[in-house]
């Protein structure tokens, strides 16, 4: 049995949609553990661009059975329609080629106007979150007295009734910060989700005892998550994180799959750091070089399109991403950005308080503090969109790769130099 993950080492948006594409053909079951809406993935394939936020990648692929697992939170009306452009783009889905889980907890209106709200009286503390509702879900889920799961749609009484008080008390508490804020309906409201509920019901099920079922049958299995490791809950750059656990930690809790079932980890990192949001970056380029990261990698989010805060690549961080997730080897995304630059710099440690360190921070006021340690490498002036196969990189390509796989102690085994699929290098094939 080959039961694969891959795991953003950084702050997400390492084109880690690719790479489970690619991997697809190999497993039967594609699943997506955690997060929710406010992550996506850019899939290139025959010509197509696919833009997935909900569905896992293997939706792409007929033969494959993809489940979005107990660990996601899910806006009905958001993926109803990513699936409607799915079926636009690729013809009618098989309702035996996607499973919801119906303990999967649901994000409502009032998850989205209580974000907008909280983040708004926040001011210059905000966490610049997506306002798609997404921390203000988890939030309910672990309260537990104010949460609502996609099994629960289907007992009509119990779904209204949970509606009706919940409402009443999200109203109380948002009039108590914001006294303009607009009334919500519950009844138009459960009338909208019932709907919603009707056209996700052929996919609905328990996808725990899916997912046993296929392990114990000897399914091939690949886990794909949203965001990156440092956005990890417990174990990321906190309070600027998500509300989920982004690194290879929220795998099995998200899945109800054991951890001994996992046979390979797959750390990928994009070939710079980018991320999106508030927090400290120790390796941020605010200046022509991170500019020119931002226009050619195309750096503007999948799902938001706000710009993303580019830098170098940050081998602490990802050092400390491989760590959290047992990563067995590595995936290089958009190698072909720093084409052309004269030199690359890698930050391969920090300085803090007059001390070099490896170690990632707990606390952002220690990460605020970091001075990245430089080590500058040759760039490389060719277009290397066009290489299939390691040897034929430049040698300073190749140094670079492998320098990656140094300080990040894994080594690298995918490499991409282009959106689409054909644009990988399989270093094992040298």
């Amino acid at each position: 049995m080959a039961a694969t993950a891959v795991i953003g080492l950084q702050w997400g948006d390492e084109a880690k949609g690719k790479i489970v594409d690619l991997l697809t053909d190999e497993h039967d079951v594609v699943v997506r553990y955690q997060g929710g809406n406010n992550a996506g993935h850019t899939v290139v394939a025959g010509g197509k661009t696919y833009k997935l936020s909900l569905l896992p990648a293997g939706i792409l692929h007929p033969n494959v059975l993809s489940v979005i697992a107990t660990g996601v939170v899910i806006n009905p009306k958001a993926l109803l329609g990513e699936l409607d452009r799915i079926i636009e783009q690729n013809g009618p889905i098989n309702p035996k080629s996607l499973c919801i889980s119906d303990r999967a907890h649901v994000i409502f209106p009032y998850h989205m106007l209580e974000e907008a709200v909280l983040e708004k009286s926040r001011k210059d503390e905000a966490i610049g979150t997506t306002m798609r509702g997404i921390g203000t879900c988890y939030r309910d889920k672990y309260g537990r007295s104010h949460a609502i799961r996609v099994g629960d749609m289907y007992y009509p009484e119990l779904f209204r009734r949970k509606l009706v008080e919940i409402i009443d008390h999200k109203m109380t508490l948002l009039r108590a910060l914001d006294p303009h804020v607009e009334p919500l309906d519950a009844d138009a409201i459960y009338r909208e989700y019932s709907e919603y509920a009707a056209r996700l019901k052929p996919h609905v099920c328990d996808t725990t005892a899916v997912l046993h079922k296929a392990l114990k049958d000897g399914t091939r299995m690949l886990f794909e998550g949203a965001q990156g490791s440092l956005l990890d809950i417990d174990h990321g750059t906190f309070p600027f994180v998500t509300s989920s656990n982004a690194s290879g930690a929220g795998l099995h809790n998200g899945s109800g799959v054991p951890e001994r079932a996992i046979t390979r980890m797959i750390g990928v990192v994009k070939a710079y750091s980018t991320r999106v949001g508030g927090g400290p970056f120790p390796t941020e380029l605010n200046n022509a070089i991170g500019q020119h990261i931002r226009d050619v990698g195309r750096e503007y989010g999948t799902v938001t399109g706000r710009p993303r805060r580019c830098g170098w690549f940050d081998a602490v961080v990802a050092g400390y991403g491989a760590r959290l997730s047992g990563v067995d080897c590595l995936a290089v995304m958009l190698l072909d950005v720093l084409s052309g630059l004269d030199e690359i710099q890698i930050c391969e440690a920090y300085e803090i308080d007059g001390e070099r360190t490896t170690d990632f921070p707990s606390h952002v006021e220690r990460l605020a503090k970091a001075k990245p340690i430089l080590r500058t490498l040759p760039g490389w002036k060719t277009d290397i969109t066009g290489v299939r196969k390691l040897s034929d990189f430049p040698k300073n390509a190749r140094l670079y790769i492998d320098t990656l796989g140094e300080l990040i102690g894994a080594p690298v085994e995918i490499v991409s130099i282009g959106p689409d699929r054909e644009q990988t290098v399989m270093c094992g094939g040298k």
